[in-house]
């Protein structure tokens, strides 16, 4: 066992994990923008730092793991002294326009410099400025918002596998963009939108949600419908028009945790389509007629028993949907093997 102290409560640990997870785990929260449990150690953000007593050093608490008879301060003056003035650097150059963005309430940066009481930027000097890439169907890329976390990197290349983000340039002028600075667009990208949950600032946002503060949604938690996978979120629902806008996903959820596929994260939109259809339709003198769901179920009833007595089972066939719960196509299989007594059945998805 692997015996340490963290502000005064003692904390077992079988294997050797960092300093930042341990602390979780006696309910201590170590301040952290570049940090993730799923990616890569990266340490650039410096605001998890912690005193280990017997060390002179300051330590970023991501990249240390615990060693037995550790004894870790994590919240002295003398940090919070730190971390104030590297809030105060990176706010020095990033906007400072909170009042209209869109990230306002949900943004770490914004959360980190209220706690610790950063308000005004004190360093006077130049800021980077860069054109807002807006040309893509999913998302905002801001990057004068950046603060060169490099979640969005690690996540791209570590999960996604895609690599589409990379750190470029050096010093003052470096950025994280594309190969050749070029928009995002389908030939570089998957477009599944991690990286966007990734970001901690307003770098990154989701089309879909921009113009909505995180006071005017309402978050549902339901399980993505597309396919078998099971993958949890929440519906982001306009409280002023009760619509659903967005999915944004939950870091709890069993099966995914943050990531979603392209379609579990953005396919809200068919909800509120105008081309879908809100009545069941009857073809009567060759045009569709809008019928009651008694009128429409009976008179469907009744044509596939005609149907099945004249031509036989096989002369049906059904394809079932993406946008269904499995509960609903498993029910459609069931109807189509156990009652009409065909195999034809197929799923959009398979294809």
């Amino acid at each position: 066992m692997i015996n340490i102290t963290i502000d005064g409560r003692p904390l077992s640990l079988e294997k050797p994990i960092n300093l930042l997870e341990a602390a979780k785990l006696v309910d201590i929260e170590i301040p952290h923008l570049c940090y993730n449990e799923c990616l890569s150690i990266f340490a650039g953000c410096r605001l998890c730092i912690v005193e280990i007593e017997g060390r002179n050093k300051i330590e970023t608490s991501c990249s240390v793991l615990a060693r037995d008879g550790m004894v870790i301060h994590t919240n002295t003056e003398r940090l919070r002294t730190l971390r104030r003035d590297l809030l105060d650097l990176l706010i020095s150059n990033h906007p400072t326009d909170c009042l209209t963005c869109d990230k306002v309430g949900c943004c770490d940066l914004q959360d980190l410099c209220y706690e610790y009481g950063v308000k005004n930027p004190s360093y006077i000097g130049a800021q980077t400025h860069f054109t807002i890439d807006d040309k893509n169907p999913i998302m905002i890329r801001d990057q004068d918002k950046c603060i060169k976390c490099g979640k969005c990197v690690r996540v791209c290349d570590e999960i996604q596998v895609t690599g589409t983000y990379e750190f470029v340039g050096r010093g003052f002028e470096s950025t994280v963009t594309t190969a050749f600075d070029q928009p995002i667009n389908k030939d570089i990208c998957r477009m599944c939108g991690q990286c966007i949950s990734m970001c901690p600032t307003g770098a990154l946002q989701n089309k879909q949600l921009v113009g909505y503060r995180n006071w005017d949604l309402k978050k549902v938690r339901t399980t993505c419908p597309f396919c078998g996978t099971g993958c949890n979120f929440d519906l982001n629902v306009d409280v002023k028009n009760n619509k659903v806008v967005g999915v944004t996903p939950c870091e709890d959820a069993p099966i995914n945790g943050t990531e979603l596929c392209v379609k579990g994260r953005f396919h809200t939109d068919f909800i509120s389509s105008e081309e879908r259809l809100t009545t069941p339709l009857i073809r009567k003198d060759g045009e569709l007629q809008p019928a009651s769901w008694e009128e429409a179920l009976s008179y469907t009833a009744k044509r596939m028993a005609e149907i099945k007595a004249e031509h036989g089972p096989d002369s049906f066939a059904a394809l079932s949907s993406a946008r269904c719960t499995n509960e609903d196509n498993y029910v459609l299989q069931k109807f189509m093997r156990a009652v009409i007594g065909t195999n034809s059945i197929d799923h959009c998805a398979r294809t």
